[in-house]
């Protein structure tokens, strides 16, 4: 096997910045377990229920080992959560009424909550807008960082919910870090004492050594086929927070009479427990793989949106001066993916892009993002948006496919 020799040296510069993600692994993984041992979970607790599921002691205890796990009070974790984007629908629901506002200070979020948020043309689809809550936004700063003079003026006025997105999406800026994240909480905090504080948690669980409900949040959501599923797990999301509102958004998830009380899971949880332990050392992976990249490419002359090896999300964007070359990186995930190698992903359009969208993704579960995938909507700027890996090695060589290629 041949490696090319820029990844070998990527990899000598980048030896440190290695030794400081394992630190903030281990951390996560200690984390983790400890909610484990003093929730007391063994092999019982792996076994799934029918019909209403009273008592179903995985389920139950599940929860709280997500809870403990996220330094929160309380939490809600199913399979009957279908993505993020129903999970932080659901909190929105949950814990928005007519006439209430809902102040986004990053800017809009992620176009898969529009319709959530603001309808379709005017029609009434069950939007937020159509139950009467009022949205508004403060855009983040030209360096993609809180704008904090308008975000301080803003809260002032008492929002029934300030919204937070960590990551990225289709946004040419950087992740919010937690420690960033912990500093406006305490500032919006000074002078507002009673908004509900949400945050997207979306791609960056575990990628920190603190998760948004240790620095302040009230509320926090993502998917499991993301980060906390640590790749085994094939659909669900989790929802976790203070208990007041989390019993207010499990009367939308069920109904108010029962919460969280039933919910039935035939299959079994045992992975939905194996994964979230994994998960650190699963996000470790990606991470790695991700700043491999980040270096080679600098090293190549590529522009990058964020340079850092200090990360806040599993996303590294990359812009390509010429369309043909980001096929081909593309070309190269899906080459050397394990699943559906065979196939050549090749621009094509899709309902609700105005552009081609090139997708690169052969994995275990489809749509995860924990998994090495990467897409882009081609228009200039060239931006490619890379994620993922269930291992350093795949990464490492999906990478080495481009560059041989490459030249």
């Amino acid at each position: 096997m041949i490696i090319d020799s820029r990844i070998i040296i990527a990899e000598e510069e980048l030896k440190e910045d290695f030794k400081k993600a394992e630190e903030v692994s281990l951390k996560n993984i200690n984390k983790i377990l400890n909610a484990f041992r003093e929730n007391r979970i063994s092999a019982n607790h792996f076994y799934g229920s029918t019909g209403y599921g009273f008592d179903d002691l995985g389920r139950e205890k599940l929860m709280k080992v997500y809870a403990d796990a996220f330094g929160a009070e309380s939490a809600i974790v199913s399979q009957a959560i279908s993505c993020g984007t129903e999970a932080l629908t659901t909190v929105l629901y949950g814990l928005l009424r007519p006439g209430d506002t809902m102040l986004a200070i990053t800017g809009k979020p992620y176009d898969t909550l529009d319709q959530t948020i603001f309808g379709v043309n005017g029609k009434d689809n069950g939007s937020l807008k159509d139950f009467g809550v009022i949205y508004k936004q403060v855009e983040l700063n030209s360096d993609g960082d809180f704008d904090e003079e308008k975000i301080l003026q803003a809260v002032k006025s008492n929002p029934k919910m300030i919204y937070i997105q960590r990551s990225c999406g289709y946004l040419l800026r950087r992740a919010i870090r937690v420690n960033r994240l912990a500093d406006i909480i305490k500032k919006i905090r000074e002078i507002n004492k009673t908004s509900i504080i949400m945050v997207d948690n979306c791609y960056c669980e575990f990628v920190e050594d603190k998760e948004p409900t240790e620095v302040g949040a009230d509320v926090t959501a993502g998917s499991l086929i993301k980060n906390p599923g640590g790749g085994l797990v094939s659909n669900g999301g989790y929802i976790a927070g203070k208990k007041k509102y989390i019993d207010l958004i499990a009367g939308r998830f069920t109904s108010p009479s029962i919460k969280t009380e039933v919910g039935s899971f035939e299959g079994g949880y045992r992975l939905m427990y194996q994964g979230l332990f994994v998960a650190p050392h699963t996000v470790l992976q990606a991470k790695k793989g991700s700043m491999l990249i980040a270096k080679v490419m600098s090293n190549l002359g590529y522009k990058l949106v964020d340079y850092s090896m200090d990360l806040g999300d599993i996303v590294r964007s990359v812009y390509f001066e010429d369309r043909e070359d980001l096929i081909s990186f593309c070309q190269s995930i899906q080459h050397m993916s394990p699943v559906d190698s065979y196939v050549t992903p090749i621009p094509s359009p899709m309902a609700g892009y105005d552009n081609d969208i090139i997708m690169a993704a052969g994995c275990f579960v489809q749509g995860s993002t924990i998994e090495l995938s990467c897409d882009s909507p081609l228009k200039k700027p060239y931006v490619l948006y890379i994620q993922g890996g269930l291992t350093y090695e795949h990464v490492k060589l999906a990478l080495n496919d481009y560059l041989l290629k490459r030249g």
